[in-house]
């Protein structure tokens, strides 16, 4: 039996349209697979990012002490601490804006968001927490603003051991 030219140009038709099918769905498989590696990417960065602030925050003497004072005091500091530890902070709510931001669009998973910025629940209550967001907020997304405002407005007061008062606490059971 002799094919004729028409059939074997079918014949191709066939194999080449199975070919696209599966240069298609590996194509897709590829796709999938780097969509992953992205978000994992992207999750290792933001993690990566807060670790660092809180590396550099955390293991300079002079620079941990600055920052809790300004964090849970009250008094006054002086122009250039208060700087310092606005710029400090700041550094920190970009990272958190940065979260906010690729859960926003998908990239990261909401859990990872709630969890990098529950420490914003943590310090709400605190003196310095407020100075901040009172001067830097305009600074930030309008998006992620008004997350860290509903945050703020939740009722919920987290009680962060870490910057009790251990003083404050000694003196008020004395009464």
């Amino acid at each position: 039996m002799k094919l004729k030219l028409a059939e074997y140009a079918h014949i191709a038709e066939i194999i080449g349209a199975f070919a696209v099918v599966v240069s298609l769905l590996y194509v897709g498989l590829q796709v999938s697979d780097s969509a992953s590696a992205v978000r994992a990417a992207s999750a290792n960065d933001v993690n990566v990012a807060l670790q660092s602030w809180y590396l550099d925050i955390g293991t300079d003497q002079q620079t941990s002490a600055l920052f809790y004072r300004a964090l849970t005091s009250e008094e006054a500091l002086s122009n250039e601490e208060e700087f310092q530890f606005l710029m400090m902070l700041h550094g920190a709510f970009l990272a958190f804006q940065n979260s906010y931001l690729l859960a926003e669009e998908g990239t990261i998973d909401t859990e990872l968001r709630e969890a990098i910025t529950a420490a914003i629940v943590g310090i709400k209550q605190l003196p310095g927490m407020r100075r901040y967001w009172r001067q830097r907020k305009s600074y930030l997304h309008s998006g992620f603003a008004d997350y860290v405002d509903q945050l703020l407005d939740q009722d919920i007061n987290v009680t962060v051991d870490i910057y009790r008062d251990p003083q404050a606490e000694s003196n008020s059971d004395v009464k």
